[in-house]
């Protein structure tokens, strides 16, 4: 290496370094818009512990304005609006619902949303592209019906399974189709009961049983996440095996999930937090897709349900709860 670009390269680590030590220096405030209560997202964990890493220490430099509409996607505008009413550095949001509030709230905050059904569509539409928004991938084409795919390798008597959708949610009705699509090409018959409210959980639950359902996909929404518990409890009561999209479904009693890791966008969402305070433009940060789908298996639950893994399936679990 040469003299010059070696002194070069020093000036270059010497000036990164003053720019972060003079950005965490400073106290920033990111609004949260997430699905479910602080207290009960074991997400948002992840976020906090790799803004640590990254030198943003909440009580000292950093301070969360965290909202959640707690199973009401029609409170998000109003979150939304409350967020920017305060002045936020950074938004970071968890599904399409917070993702589109967070922009029709404003032009000009920052947001990067850690987990939406198709963040290109919601940040970079050629008619009205936001130019302060980016972020993560949470679905990807054929996801829901590898899905189905899972239930029918798990229960392969299932003839007949059914989706409980939030169908006001955009991204639920592509879903559906897809499910529906990927049903009927393994021979299974699929219905969906639209599921918006927590008094819209126990009726779905009670018309599945009625329509003789063999097994559930559970679709992923702020209703089902700010009331997750519930979901699992009703889905052993009926004795109904379901799949979920993500894994702290399983972590908490629900049968197998399949999507992407959470915590993994979460902490790259921290990653996208900490370059925008250093003073990148939201759009000059690409938009990912999910990279990496995990298949978790709870195999207490699917003793409990009568379900046995079979061999071909254990091959591909990435975790499997005892």
């Amino acid at each position: 290496m040469r003299r010059r670009d070696f002194i070069a390269g020093l000036a270059g680590a010497a000036w990164c370094s003053l720019a972060r030590a003079q950005t965490t220096s400073r106290h920033f405030r990111i609004g949260m818009l997430d699905t479910s209560p602080r207290q009960r997202n074991a997400n948002f964990g992840a976020l906090e512990e790799a803004l640590r890493e990254l030198g943003y220490v909440e009580g000292q430099n950093l301070t969360f304005e965290y909202r959640s509409a707690d199973g009401g996607n029609e409170r998000f505008a109003a979150l939304a609006g409350e967020l920017v009413r305060l002045d936020v550095d950074v938004i970071v949001t968890r599904g399409t619902p917070a993702a589109l509030a967070a922009r029709a709230a404003s032009t000009t905050v920052p947001v990067v949303m850690a987990a939406a059904g198709d963040p290109l569509a919601i940040a970079r539409s050629p008619e009205r592209p936001a130019r302060n928004m980016t972020g993560f991938g949470a679905a990807a084409r054929g996801i829901e019906a590898k899905r189905v795919a899972i239930l029918k390798e798990l229960i392969p008597r299932v003839a007949r399974i059914t989706a409980l959708m939030n169908l006001s949610n955009p991204s639920r009705q592509a879903e559906w189709s897809e499910i529906e699509a990927g049903a009927r090409a393994l021979g299974v018959e699929a219905q969906v009961l639209d599921t918006r409210t927590l008094a819209d959980i126990g009726r779905s639950f009670d018309a599945a049983s009625r329509l003789r359902a063999d097994a559930l996909v559970v679709g992923s929404d702020t209703v089902m996440q700010a009331n997750q518990g519930h979901v699992i409890e009703l889905a052993a009561a009926h004795h109904l095996p379901a799949i979920y999209t993500f894994r702290d479904y399983v972590d908490a009693g629900g049968l197998a999930s399949y999507g992407v890791s959470l915590p993994a966008l979460y902490r790259q969402a921290a990653a996208y937090v900490d370059r925008i305070l250093q003073g990148a433009k939201p759009d000059a940060l690409p938009i990912e897709p999910p990279a990496k789908f995990e298949l978790v298996i709870n195999l207490k639950t699917a003793t409990a349900l009568g379900v046995v893994v079979p061999n071909t399936l254990l091959t591909s679990i990435d975790e499997l709860i005892q």
